[in-house]
């Protein structure tokens, strides 16, 4: 926008591609799981997100928490994704290579790779650039409840 007050360097405030070699794995890691940030505030300026991936090591789960007011959305790229989720992780659906994952904020959850011998691969997308885990100490129901989400602009 020429003459105006403000110029904004594009080629500086443009773009950025962060390449997958290039990760950075100083982020909140959990024991069986290795997760690496590609976007946030301290790599790139963003302001409402954070990207990253995680590879969750065979029959490796997390514990139950939440990511308090944010969003996240989770797309499995390799493997097998469960997830249990509600006051007692009584809640429990799969998702395979291709499949999204939302969950939002203040649901309790878990994660876990549910293969016993290949690693989940995932790319993980959070509403917000600050990383906020807040752990809960649940006694998880024995036999969760099954649950097939229906779209309900797809119904049929």
């Amino acid at each position: 926008m020429t003459g105006s007050h403000h110029e904004t360097d594009w080629k500086h405030d443009g773009v950025r591609v962060v390449s997958g070699n290039q990760l950075d794995p100083n982020t909140a890691q959990t024991p069986g799981m290795d997760r690496k940030t590609a976007i946030n505030f301290a790599r790139v300026g963003a302001q409402k997100l954070w990207a990253g991936t995680v590879h969750i090591h065979p029959n490796a789960k997390t514990g139950a928490h939440h990511h308090g007011p944010l969003e996240s959305v989770i797309y499995v790229l390799k493997g097998k994704a469960r997830m249990r989720w509600g006051e007692a992780l009584e809640f429990t659906a799969e998702a395979g290579p291709g499949d999204f994952i939302y969950i939002p904020p203040f649901v309790p959850h878990q994660e876990i790779n549910a293969s016993p011998d290949e690693v989940l691969e995932c790319v993980l997308v959070r509403s917000d650039g600050e990383s906020v885990v807040v752990n809960l100490d649940i006694e998880p129901v024995e036999k969760p409840e099954n649950v097939a989400w229906i779209d309900p602009i797809h119904k049929s």
